[in-house]
């Protein structure tokens, strides 16, 4: 029986992990790096190991310092959650090398499934349904568009998507520097890839005495990067033909490598129905959720009993329902999924499944993945499972970092989505209408919006409130926090907004009259009340509330429709804050991975990338504004780099 588990992660899976051993009784042992010390899954365990340093190679990479944590905190179990070392052999063995029972399949099979060419091998000998590998050399015209990926790890690292032979050599380039700096093994190879495809997988758990279950499928098609962001369970859509070859095909993959405990088996689905073998996950999957909360099922529960040597009953349970899950990410779809920081000081999400990283006033930093929580709705059907997933998006309190909260509710919402005809372009074709921006460019019609200010009016609203919000933070009364009637004319109120992430400045000017509230642009609004937290507006005979929150200078208005952030401006800018045309500013903090092969007096073209930054596992270009002529560069590989740093200036042509 395990007794203590050290748990080698953090954030979300560590706390998911803890939660569970809490209730099974299973004492609990986390680590942590210096960044992370504070964080709540150190807080939330039973004991805690510093891990010194910041930096994953440093900290939650070195397999020598985790099980040298496991023995000194007194455990007798090690589970590895995902990423990090999770699919790594060589610490499965150091694990049971030191006497400590390893939660995960056996090392032998993790070797099996670790390399994707290796393991297409394999799986072809199962006689699991495949893609052919082409020979990078030999591509030709008529093979396009391709995939370059990396034969080691996952999530979206060491893939590009090549649609022009002449792109073909950089793509390999890149796709091998990235991955031989994310995994260890520049190895990488080259198949078709298959446009309007869908990802699908199968979860499977299998014991060891011999047991193996398929729980169904999961579709992942929505993703940025190759890296999931929406997932359901089951995969809607498939015949009855084709989810038989999947299970079957995940089954006999696991029994093929000799598996045990909780895996995945992922697939490929074309237009025309075909499956295709993509690999195998030795690990527990991020999208485990939407599985658990149809089968009724603890999969981390069944992970430790399976590692103490417990038997899966014959058949697993029958499904019931729908679920969907949604990633949560500090990014800013708008600007290139760039990663963002900063404290986060509210997370709320009523009425769901919320298996989140952070809590309320920590810190978001540059080290780590940008996901904060996995949202997860379950219902009888999938209409109402996707539609209370949306709701509960919209109408969460998310006060901090720039999120993708907003694409996500209108994905959920988009007519493709809603009929399940997803595939995974689906992001990268609807990104332009998924992040439009919300704000308005015409304040006066607020009101008039047969939805009383529902739609893209809903902003400026918003900032009026933010305005009576501020106002209302005066002491005094409430009439004359607001300004009072008085028997001479006021001049107006004035207080000056920008709306974030978009930018969008919105200038609010009010009087509080004999005949109440006089708010310019805004003909037919009522104040109702206003406090520092709440404001109530009467909009075209609808009352609307507004709760206000403030921190420093930023203000974030959370109705019912959804949620607003705003930085409060000063009425007299600082004259001098200038940047130099053509400065290329780092927009987040992160390291310089690769410059250019670029000199300063060179001529670029717009849009031509000049260094690479990565930041929280990802790496982001940075490229010319406009076409001209290079006139510094402050860049060199390996550099740490915080957000607004001096990267480069380029001087636009005339």
């Amino acid at each position: 029986m395990i007794r203590s588990l050290l748990v080698a992660n953090r954030a979300e899976i560590a706390r998911r992990i803890v939660r569970t051993c809490r209730d099974l009784g299973i004492a609990t042992v986390a680590v942590h790096s210096d960044a992370d010390a504070a964080a709540p899954h150190a807080r939330e365990a039973d004991t805690a190991v510093r891990l010194p340093g910041d930096a994953p190679a440093d900290t939650y990479l070195r397999g020598d310092l985790l099980v040298k944590a496991a023995l000194a905190a007194g455990a007798d179990a090690v589970h590895p959650g995902y990423g990090f070392l999770s699919e790594h052999a060589d610490f499965a063995r150091a694990v049971r090398d030191a006497g400590l029972v390893w939660v995960g399949p056996p090392p032998e099979a993790m070797e099996a499934m670790a390399s994707k060419t290796r393991a297409k091998e394999l799986m072809r000998k199962a006689g699991v349904p495949l893609l052919d590998p082409l020979d990078p050399a030999g591509v030709t015209a008529g093979d396009l568009p391709v995939l370059v990926k990396a034969a080691a790890g996952g999530g979206g690292r060491g893939m590009r998507v090549v649609r022009d032979l002449d792109a073909l050599p950089a793509a390999l380039d890149s796709a091998r520097a990235e991955a031989a700096s994310a995994f260890g093994d520049g190895e990488i190879f080259v198949e078709p890839y298959m446009e309007g495809a869908r990802h699908v997988e199968v979860q499977v758990l299998a014991d060891t005495h011999g047991t193996v279950w398929t729980l169904g499928t999961r579709d992942c098609s929505l993703q940025r990067r190759h890296q999931k962001v929406i997932e359901e369970a089951p995969a809607p859509g498939l015949d009855e033909e084709l989810r038989r070859t999947l299970t079957e095909s995940a089954a006999n993959a696991a029994r093929a490598i000799g598996y045990e405990g909780a895996g995945t088996v992922e697939f490929l689905v074309s237009a025309a129905g075909r499956a295709y073998f993509l690999e195998m996950n030795t690990r527990l999957q991020v999208e485990h959720p939407v599985t658990e909360e149809i089968y009724g099922l603890d999969l981390v529960a069944l992970q430790l009993r399976i590692a103490e040597g417990a038997a899966l009953d014959a058949e697993p349970p029958a499904p019931r329902g729908h679920a969907v899950e949604a990633r949560l990410y500090a990014e800013d779809p708008a600007r290139d999924w760039q990663p963002q920081t900063g404290i986060m000081h509210r997370l709320e999400i009523a009425g769901l499944r919320v298996d989140s990283g952070p809590a309320d006033g920590d810190a978001i930093g540059v080290h780590y993945d940008p996901m904060l929580a996995k949202v997860i709705a379950v219902a009888p059907t999938r209409a109402e499972a996707v539609r209370r997933l949306a709701h509960g998006l919209e109408r969460a309190r998310l006060h901090g970092p720039v999120t993708n909260r907003e694409l996500l509710v209108r994905a959920l919402r988009h007519p493709e989505f809603e009929a399940a005809r997803m595939d995974t372009g689906f992001l990268e074709r609807h990104l332009p209408e998924l992040t439009a921006s919300a704000t308005a460019s015409d304040s006066a019609s607020a009101a008039d919006s047969p939805r009383g200010g529902d739609d893209d009016r809903a902003v400026p609203l918003a900032a009026l409130a933010a305005a009576l919000a501020d106002a209302a933070r005066r002491p005094a009364t409430v009439a004359g926090r607001l300004g009072g009637w008085r028997n001479v004319p006021s001049q107006p109120q004035l207080r000056s907004y920008r709306a974030e992430p978009d930018g969008t400045e919105h200038e609010v000017r009010y009087r509080l009259t004999r005949d109440g509230l006089l708010a310019e642009g805004f003909p037919g609004v009522r104040l109702l009340s206003a406090d520092p937290g709440r404001v109530v507006l009467d909009v075209a005979g609808v009352r609307r509330t507004f709760e206000v929150a403030a921190y420093g200078d930023r203000r974030y208005v959370d109705t019912p429709q959804g949620g607003h952030a705003f930085t409060a401006l000063p009425r007299f800018p600082d004259p001098t804050a200038r940047t130099e045309p053509g400065s290329l500013l780092a927009p987040m903090p992160g390291t310089v991975v690769r410059v250019a092969e670029v000199a300063v007096g060179d001529r670029v073209a717009a849009g031509q990338p000049l260094l690479w930054l990565e930041a929280m596992k990802m790496e982001h270009r940075v490229t010319a504004p406009a076409a001209g002529v290079l006139t510094a560069l402050h860049a060199a590989t390996g550099r740490q780099v915080e957000v607004g740093a001096l990267l480069a200036v380029v001087a636009p042509e005339e």
